[in-house]
Protein backbone atom coordinates (compact mmCIF):
# COMPACT_ATOMS: atom_id res chain seq x y z
CA UNK A 1 0.00 0.00 0.00
CA UNK A 2 1.21 3.46 -1.17
CA UNK A 3 0.33 6.89 1.46
CA UNK A 4 -2.21 7.63 -0.36
CA UNK A 5 -6.04 7.83 -1.17
CA UNK A 6 -6.40 4.11 -2.00
CA UNK A 7 -4.01 2.92 1.02
CA UNK A 8 -6.80 4.02 3.29
CA UNK A 9 -9.59 2.08 1.07
CA UNK A 10 -10.97 -1.09 3.20
CA UNK A 11 -10.29 -4.06 0.96
CA UNK A 12 -13.07 -6.40 -0.25
CA UNK A 13 -16.12 -3.91 -0.63
CA UNK A 14 -17.92 -3.20 -3.33
CA UNK A 15 -16.79 0.32 -4.60
CA UNK A 16 -20.07 2.62 -5.37
CA UNK A 17 -19.83 6.10 -6.27
CA UNK A 18 -22.38 8.19 -4.66
CA UNK A 19 -26.15 8.25 -6.68
CA UNK A 20 -27.76 11.64 -4.74
CA UNK A 21 -26.87 12.93 -1.72
CA UNK A 22 -23.04 14.01 -2.49
CA UNK A 23 -23.08 18.34 -2.47
CA UNK A 24 -26.81 18.44 -1.34
CA UNK A 25 -27.47 20.93 0.68
CA UNK A 26 -27.14 20.23 4.57
CA UNK A 27 -28.43 22.38 7.03
CA UNK A 28 -28.57 23.00 11.18
CA UNK A 29 -32.15 21.93 12.58
CA UNK A 30 -31.53 22.22 16.14
CA UNK A 31 -29.23 21.56 19.47
CA UNK A 32 -31.07 19.81 22.40
CA UNK A 33 -29.41 18.81 25.82
CA UNK A 34 -32.46 16.66 26.50
CA UNK A 35 -35.17 14.50 24.68
CA UNK A 36 -37.76 17.33 24.92
CA UNK A 37 -35.79 19.06 22.61
CA UNK A 38 -35.51 16.38 19.75
CA UNK A 39 -36.96 17.42 16.49
CA UNK A 40 -40.10 15.14 15.20
CA UNK A 41 -39.81 11.36 14.05
CA UNK A 42 -40.75 12.35 10.58
CA UNK A 43 -37.36 11.68 8.56
CA UNK A 44 -34.77 8.78 9.22
CA UNK A 45 -31.77 9.54 11.58
CA UNK A 46 -27.88 8.38 11.06
CA UNK A 47 -26.16 9.43 14.39
CA UNK A 48 -22.35 10.03 14.52
CA UNK A 49 -20.72 8.85 18.12
CA UNK A 50 -17.38 8.61 19.41
CA UNK A 51 -14.52 9.41 21.64
CA UNK A 52 -13.97 13.10 22.49
CA UNK A 53 -12.11 14.58 19.54
CA UNK A 54 -12.23 11.49 17.43
CA UNK A 55 -13.37 13.47 14.67
CA UNK A 56 -17.45 13.88 14.52
CA UNK A 57 -17.76 17.25 13.44
CA UNK A 58 -14.74 17.71 11.37
CA UNK A 59 -16.36 14.27 9.16
CA UNK A 60 -19.71 15.57 9.41
CA UNK A 61 -18.06 18.68 7.64
CA UNK A 62 -16.40 17.06 4.97
CA UNK A 63 -19.12 14.89 4.37
CA UNK A 64 -21.54 17.93 3.37
CA UNK A 65 -18.92 20.12 1.92
CA UNK A 66 -19.57 22.69 4.72
CA UNK A 67 -16.61 23.62 6.94
CA UNK A 68 -18.28 25.71 9.42
CA UNK A 69 -21.70 23.34 10.20
CA UNK A 70 -20.62 21.14 12.58
CA UNK A 71 -18.45 23.21 14.89
CA UNK A 72 -14.89 21.42 15.44
CA UNK A 73 -12.34 22.09 18.42
CA UNK A 74 -9.18 21.09 19.68
CA UNK A 75 -10.41 20.95 22.85
CA UNK A 76 -12.20 17.63 23.76
CA UNK A 77 -15.76 17.66 24.73
CA UNK A 78 -17.14 20.62 22.77
CA UNK A 79 -20.14 18.96 21.70
CA UNK A 80 -22.54 18.76 24.62
CA UNK A 81 -25.58 18.57 23.23
CA UNK A 82 -27.51 16.54 20.54
CA UNK A 83 -26.59 18.94 17.18
CA UNK A 84 -29.44 18.07 14.14
CA UNK A 85 -28.91 18.63 10.64
CA UNK A 86 -31.11 17.92 7.51
CA UNK A 87 -29.52 16.58 4.77
CA UNK A 88 -31.02 17.29 1.64
CA UNK A 89 -34.13 17.45 3.54
CA UNK A 90 -34.51 13.41 3.19
CA UNK A 91 -32.53 12.47 6.40
CA UNK A 92 -31.38 13.84 9.95
CA UNK A 93 -27.73 13.33 10.74
CA UNK A 94 -27.46 13.79 14.31
CA UNK A 95 -23.49 14.85 15.65
CA UNK A 96 -23.58 13.17 19.50
CA UNK A 97 -21.75 14.24 22.76
CA UNK A 98 -18.47 12.84 23.02
CA UNK A 99 -17.81 10.25 25.44
CA UNK A 100 -14.56 9.20 27.34
CA UNK A 101 -13.75 12.79 28.19
CA UNK A 102 -11.82 12.09 31.62
CA UNK A 103 -11.33 16.22 32.25
CA UNK A 104 -14.51 17.06 32.12
CA UNK A 105 -16.81 17.39 35.61
CA UNK A 106 -18.40 14.05 36.89
CA UNK A 107 -21.81 15.70 36.52
CA UNK A 108 -21.25 17.01 33.26
CA UNK A 109 -20.17 13.50 31.85
CA UNK A 110 -22.98 11.23 33.96
CA UNK A 111 -25.35 13.98 31.91
CA UNK A 112 -24.10 13.43 28.70
CA UNK A 113 -24.16 9.52 29.26
CA UNK A 114 -28.11 10.01 30.33
CA UNK A 115 -28.45 11.86 27.12
CA UNK A 116 -27.02 9.25 24.75
CA UNK A 117 -28.71 6.66 26.24
CA UNK A 118 -32.01 7.60 26.83
CA UNK A 119 -31.75 8.51 23.08
CA UNK A 120 -29.86 5.89 21.34
CA UNK A 121 -32.84 3.35 23.65
CA UNK A 122 -35.78 5.67 22.44
CA UNK A 123 -35.27 6.65 18.81
CA UNK A 124 -37.76 4.51 16.48
CA UNK A 125 -36.59 7.11 13.63
CA UNK A 126 -32.99 6.15 14.59
CA UNK A 127 -31.39 3.89 11.42
CA UNK A 128 -28.01 3.38 12.58
CA UNK A 129 -25.10 5.02 14.15
CA UNK A 130 -21.96 5.54 12.75
CA UNK A 131 -19.06 4.76 15.85
CA UNK A 132 -16.05 6.60 15.04
CA UNK A 133 -12.73 5.16 15.73
CA UNK A 134 -9.25 6.79 15.96
CA UNK A 135 -7.26 5.24 13.83
CA UNK A 136 -4.32 6.27 16.15
CA UNK A 137 -5.49 4.28 19.12
CA UNK A 138 -7.71 1.67 17.78
CA UNK A 139 -10.93 0.40 19.93
CA UNK A 140 -10.68 1.27 23.51
CA UNK A 141 -12.46 0.56 26.83
CA UNK A 142 -14.83 3.44 26.36
CA UNK A 143 -15.78 2.28 23.03
CA UNK A 144 -16.29 -1.40 23.85
CA UNK A 145 -18.59 0.08 26.56
CA UNK A 146 -20.78 2.02 23.75
CA UNK A 147 -20.70 -1.12 21.59
CA UNK A 148 -22.03 -3.67 24.37
CA UNK A 149 -24.92 -0.71 25.06
CA UNK A 150 -25.94 -1.02 20.88
CA UNK A 151 -25.57 -4.33 21.46
CA UNK A 152 -28.18 -5.23 24.22
CA UNK A 153 -30.47 -2.10 22.65
CA UNK A 154 -30.32 -3.66 19.30
CA UNK A 155 -29.24 -0.68 17.81
CA UNK A 156 -27.66 -0.91 14.38
CA UNK A 157 -24.18 0.55 14.46
CA UNK A 158 -21.49 0.53 11.74
CA UNK A 159 -17.54 1.22 13.25
CA UNK A 160 -15.91 4.07 10.74
CA UNK A 161 -12.08 4.44 11.59
CA UNK A 162 -11.21 7.78 11.38
CA UNK A 163 -7.94 9.60 10.93
CA UNK A 164 -6.41 7.03 8.68
CA UNK A 165 -3.81 9.86 7.58
CA UNK A 166 -2.17 9.97 10.75
CA UNK A 167 -0.66 6.51 10.81
CA UNK A 168 1.49 4.88 8.00
CA UNK A 169 0.55 2.47 5.54
CA UNK A 170 1.43 -0.79 7.45
CA UNK A 171 -0.39 0.41 10.40
CA UNK A 172 -3.44 1.16 8.46
CA UNK A 173 -3.50 -2.64 7.10
CA UNK A 174 -3.19 -3.90 10.72
CA UNK A 175 -5.60 -1.30 12.17
CA UNK A 176 -8.30 -2.70 9.40
CA UNK A 177 -7.83 -6.52 10.14
CA UNK A 178 -7.96 -5.73 14.17
CA UNK A 179 -10.93 -3.68 14.01
CA UNK A 180 -12.83 -6.14 11.80
CA UNK A 181 -12.01 -8.47 14.69
CA UNK A 182 -13.56 -7.00 17.22
CA UNK A 183 -17.08 -6.21 14.84
CA UNK A 184 -17.42 -9.65 13.85
CA UNK A 185 -18.46 -10.37 18.07
CA UNK A 186 -21.18 -8.15 18.50
CA UNK A 187 -24.36 -8.51 17.22
CA UNK A 188 -25.48 -5.21 16.01
CA UNK A 189 -22.36 -4.32 14.44
CA UNK A 190 -23.00 -3.82 10.91
CA UNK A 191 -20.43 -5.86 9.02
CA UNK A 192 -18.82 -3.47 6.83
CA UNK A 193 -15.77 -1.43 8.09
CA UNK A 194 -15.07 2.01 7.06
CA UNK A 195 -12.21 3.77 6.68
CA UNK A 196 -11.53 7.81 6.43
CA UNK A 197 -9.57 10.76 6.69
CA UNK A 198 -11.39 13.82 7.16
CA UNK A 199 -8.26 16.67 5.97
CA UNK A 200 -7.21 14.26 2.99
CA UNK A 201 -10.70 13.12 2.12
CA UNK A 202 -10.21 9.44 1.97
CA UNK A 203 -13.24 7.38 2.30
CA UNK A 204 -16.09 10.00 2.13
CA UNK A 205 -17.51 8.49 -0.48
CA UNK A 206 -17.86 5.11 0.91
CA UNK A 207 -19.50 6.97 3.75
CA UNK A 208 -21.93 8.65 1.40
CA UNK A 209 -22.55 5.91 -0.02
CA UNK A 210 -23.61 3.99 2.80
CA UNK A 211 -26.07 6.73 4.06
CA UNK A 212 -28.00 6.61 0.56
CA UNK A 213 -28.22 3.11 1.14
CA UNK A 214 -29.55 3.42 4.85
CA UNK A 215 -32.34 5.52 3.56
CA UNK A 216 -32.81 4.28 0.37
CA UNK A 217 -31.60 1.02 -0.99
CA UNK A 218 -30.10 0.95 -4.50
CA UNK A 219 -33.24 -1.04 -5.39
CA UNK A 220 -35.09 2.24 -4.45
CA UNK A 221 -32.49 4.81 -5.16
CA UNK A 222 -33.54 8.25 -7.02
CA UNK A 223 -32.26 8.10 -10.57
Amino acid sequence: MSDNEDACVVPDEEKRTPQFLKGKACTFVTSTPSLKGLPPMALPEIAFAGRSNVGKSSLLNALVGAKGLARTSNTPGRTQMLNFFTWDERLYLVDMPGYGYAKAPKAMVDAWTRLVKDYLRGRVSLKRVFLLIDARHGIMKNDLEVMKLLDESAVSYQVILTKMDKISSAARTKMIERTRKEIDTHPAAFPVLLATSSEKGWGLEDVIVAVEDIIAPPALAPM
